[in-house]
Parts: C-alpha cells; structure tokens; sequence
C-alpha cells in the first residue's frame, strides 16, 4: 500500500493542511479536560462564580475550534482521498488498455473491473481513516499521557496496564483478519465473472433453460461470499465488546483507586476527573487505531491487487526507434515464415506461414475450425507479437512500427461485431473522427446499411444500446463493416465478417467492396466457400499449416483439404 501512496506528491498541500487541522482538534480535545479540572478544583470549590464564567467561556472556544477542526479535516482527507481514487482509476485504466490480449486472458476481465472499482473504493477509504485517525490518534494518545501524567502520575500504572491488553487483543485480531479479507476479493471477483457471463450470455441461458442452474451457481459464490464475510465479522464483532470491557474496567479502576487518593489528600477530584478524561482519550485512541486493523488488512489485499495490474508490463508496446515506411506502393502485408504459439499451449497456432498480398488484392483464408484463421489476422495489428518469423506492412516489420501508425492503416472488423453505446454516427466516427456526412453516407450505402439506418426513427443519430443489443446480428456486421469503411485505411481485415447475412445482401456487399477497396489490400477469413471463390488468392490453413495457395481452380484441382471443404459445402451443380 505504500508503493501506492508514494503517488500522493499532487496533494502534498492539502494533506500538510489535513496534518495541521487534525493537530489543532486533537490539542482542543486535550485542553478542555484541564479546564474542566481548573473549574472543579479552583471554581467550584471556592464557589467563584467570575472564574467558572471565565474558564466556561474559554471552554466554549475550545470546543468550537475543535468543531471547526474536525469538519476542515473531514473535507481536505476526503478532497485527498477521492482525488487519489481518481488518479489510481485513470492509471489503472490507462495500464490496462495497453495490454495486450494475452495480459486479459491471464488477469480476467471480471478481476480488471474489481479491481477498477471496489479495490479502488477499498484504497480510498482507508486513506480517509488514515488521514483522520493514523495522524489523530498518536498525537492525542502521547499528548494524553503526558498530561495525565501531569495530573496524578500516581494512577499511571491503570493506563499502561490497559495499553497492552489492548494491543494483545488488536494484533489477535488483525492476525486473524488478513488471510480472510484476501479471500474475499477473490470471492467478489468469482461473483463478478458469474454476474458477467450471465447477462452477457442470456439469450444462451433461456434458450437452453439453464435459467435455475445459473442461479445456483450464483447462490453459490454468493453464499461463499456471505459465509467469508460472516466469519470476519464475528471476529471484529467480538473484539469492541472485549475493548469496551477494558474502557469500563479502567474505569472503574481509576474511579476505585483515584477515591482513595483524594480521600488521603494526594490528588483532587478535578484532577481525577481529568485523569479519568485523558486515560479515555487515550485508550479511544487505540480504538481508533484498531479500526484501521479492520480496514488496512482489506485494503492491503487490494492494494497488492492493484500494484500487480499497475507493475504488469505488456508484451507490445511501440518500439524504441520505431519505423513508419516510406513512400512508395502502400497496403503490401507479408507474412514471412511466421509462427505463433499462444502462452502455455502445447504446440503453435499457426506455423511455417509465408504469403504476401498487396493493393488491389483479396486474400481469402479458410480452413477447419481451429486451424488458426482468426489467430493469423491478429498477428497484422499486433493484438499479439508473432513467437517467430516476421509480419511486415509496406515492407516494414510490424514491431518496429509505432502501434498508432501500425493500427491507423488498418479497418478491422472482427469475428464478433462489437457496437459502443451512443448514436450510429458516433460508432462510425470510431473509423475517422473528422469524416463528413458524406463519407458516412457513403460508407453506409457501401456496406448495405444505409435502408435500415434511414429508416429508423432519427436516421444516423438513432441511439444504440450497449452492445447494439437493439439490431440484429446481419445489421451490427454491417455496421462494423461500415465503420471499417470510413478510415479508408491501406489494409482491411475481415474476420468471418459476413456470417449474419443472407446470400443476396452479401453478393450486394461484396460487389460495393470491389469497388470501395480497389486501393487496398483485403483479407478475409471465410467459412463458405461460395464467399470466397472470388478471391485473387485462397489461403488454406490445416493445423495451423498452409495445405495449399492458389486460386480457387488450383486449389480444388491439386489442394485435398480444399477439396474436401468445397466438396461438404457445395453440391455437383454448383461446381459444374
């Protein structure tokens, strides 16, 4: 947690002033015991009304500073605190969408969204507590002393005796709390990872009726949580009645001994009361502290979760001296003998690939699933780094470019249509945030969505839920496709891109892309073949190997598995 507060230097200010304020209440809250022990002893002993006026006036300023204190405290450490969150949040943020893919996969989703908001809100609470009560509670506990020390040092040994079956009871506590409070992240974040599948994945849940299953898994985790969370609190709720039972003995104790002081002459009964006053203070003071023992253990496992997102370094990150090519034929890709084997995979996705397309040109890759496609199209935008051989655009290797200028040549459009919340022209503009109307327009029409878009209540300003959860499958591809559009970028990335559409919308497709791409290179990964006999060049991947290249003649001529994928997908006729 400390590595985390080393990042506070943009409110040193505000926390040196939160020191000051939290100095000055805790020095009002040990004057008024002296004052109230002068008006006993020397007022009220003597009956001089004039003195108990003058010293009640002088209390009353007291207490009123100290009110003004505490509420100046309570608003710079949470100015502090919930500025902190807030820079930690956007670090966070800004370290995580620099990972690449295979940080997600190993951290989880679920884990990255906890760890952006309840471990955050973990960090920020504690940070208030430790701001009022870490700073608080020794000045008034030392100043405490001191004073009472002052007052009757004769009935010192109640204090110190008090202080340390106090500390043995606190340190118990904290012992047992840690281990439990790490468990409970972990359980939020299994919570999490459940509630996300299965609002994510509902139509898959109803369709299949798993309805009363996914609530018992939920119940579940749930109750695990609960069962978690019940046993710290039944260690915490057992230690404030054992504390209270320590206050009211030292109580008692002071009243039993400090009775026969005053009865001997030795000390006074405002002194005692004064007595009485700092040894409360001092052992509230411990309280306080305690308090930290419940959240300083929880927030240290957040914390611990947060340095481990914050110290991740992402294996793609732009290069030192990075390299943009030069003028000359722009949109050539080129695999050179390229491999990839994803983390801890027993063999490589893809292997020994080599081809090479350029502007102008549609390059088709098929193959079974699992033969490595989609892993092949992500190895062009760098999502992630090929384990060896080399992937080059414009005749440079794509880890010696920039990932911004790397990514700007290329419109991606993925296996699974993502759309972002807000209007259709705010998701187009994700392609190009300066395009006109027009080349909106434009690329609409292109992408066969332009009838339904116009169509629609206020046209390209129609909202779109999260997700585009209000169109269909065929519309948000099209959509995406459409967004890809507008970039205009060198090279265009289709994965499985065109599954949603029926066979007459994607002819009418195809046909506009011809036309809008002729400047770029293409890819596209396809299932049906009928999608992509078309292409220049057909890549047939089996096993994450090339079975073979070539047009669609060559390969149904001398390629089998080619073969065998035309011959499951079309019939005699239809190859004639």
């Amino acid at each position: 947690m400390l590595k985390l507060f080393r990042t506070l230097k943009p409110w040193r200010i505000p926390i040196v002033a939160t020191v000051l304020v939290v100095f000055a209440q805790s020095m009002c809250d040990l004057y008024l015991p002296n004052l109230m022990s002068d008006i006993v002893n020397k007022g009220i002993t003597n009956g001089d009304v004039n003195y108990i006026l003058s010293v009640g006036l002088r209390m009353l300023l007291v207490a009123l500073g100290g009110s003004i204190s505490a509420v100046a405290a309570s608003f710079l450490s949470s100015h502090v605190a919930i500025g902190f969150s807030e820079n930690l949040r956007e670090r966070i943020f800004n370290r995580v969408s620099k990972f690449s893919l295979h940080e997600f996969d190993v951290i989880g989703t679920p884990s990255l969204v906890t760890r952006s908001t309840n471990d955050v809100n973990q960090i920020q609470n504690v940070l208030i507590m430790i701001q009022r009560m870490m700073i608080g509670a020794p000045i008034t506990a030392v100043g405490g002393m001191i004073l009472a020390l002052r007052k009757d040092a004769g009935l010192a040994w109640v204090i110190f005796l008090a202080i340390p079956v106090l500390g043995v009871l606190i340190g118990t506590v904290a012992s047992l709390g840690f281990p439990l409070f790490q468990a409970i992240q972990k359980k939020v974040d299994r919570i999490n990872l459940i509630v996300r599948e299965n609002l994510t994945g509902i139509r898959v849940i109803r369709a299949f009726n798993r309805g009363p299953t996914e609530r018992e898994r939920f119940a579940e985790a749930n109750a695990d949580l609960m069962v978690t969370s019940v046993k710290v609190n039944r260690i915490f709720a057992m230690m404030f009645p054992f504390m209270m039972l320590i206050m009211n003995m030292t109580v008692i104790a002071i009243l039993w001994f400090g009775s026969s002081r005053i009865d001997s002459g030795v000390s006074k009964v405002g002194d005692m009361m004064a007595f009485m006053q700092y040894a409360m203070q001092i052992l509230f003071s411990f309280i306080m502290a305690s308090m930290m023992f419940i959240m300083v253990p929880r927030a240290q496992a957040s914390a611990d979760r947060i340095n481990e997102v914050l110290d991740i370094v992402p294996d793609i990150a732009d290069p030192d001296d990075p390299v943009s090519p030069e003028g000359g034929v722009r949109g050539v890709v080129e695999f050179r003998n390229v491999s990839f084997a994803y983390y801890g995979a027993e063999r490589p996705a893809v292997e020994g690939i080599s081809f090479k397309t350029g502007p102008g040109e549609t390059t088709a890759i098929i193959g079974s699933t699992g033969s490595g496609k989609t892993t092949l199209l992500s190895l062009i935008p760098r999502f992630y780094d090929v384990t060896s051989g080399e992937v080059l655009i414009d005749g440079v290797d794509v880890r010696k470019m920039t990932l911004s200028d790397l990514r700007s040549r290329i419109g991606t459009v993925p296996q699974k249509a993502v759309l972002f919340s807000g209007t259709v022209r705010e998701n187009l503009l994700y392609g190009k945030e300066d395009a006109t109307d027009e080349e909106l327009e434009e690329a609409l029409k292109t992408s066969q969505s332009w009838d339904f878009v116009s169509a629609m209540e206020r046209g390209i300003e129609s909202p779109l839920a999260q997700g585009g959860s209000n169109v269909s499958g065929g519309q948000k591809q099209r959509l995406s496709i459409a967004r890809a559009l507008v970039r205009k970028p060198e090279v265009y990335l289709f994965d499985d891109s065109f599954s949603a559409l029926d066979f007459k919308t994607d002819a009418k497709l195809r046909a506009a892309l011809r036309e809008k791409t002729a400047d770029a290179a293409v890819l596209i990964v396809g299932q049906r073949v009928s999608s992509i006999m078309q292409a220049d060049r057909i890549v047939v991947l089996d096993e994450g190997k090339i079975a073979g290249i070539g047009t669609h003649d060559e390969l149904y001529r001398d390629c089998a598995v080619y073969r065998e994928i035309v011959e499951s997908q079309l019939t005699e006729e239809e190859l004639a």
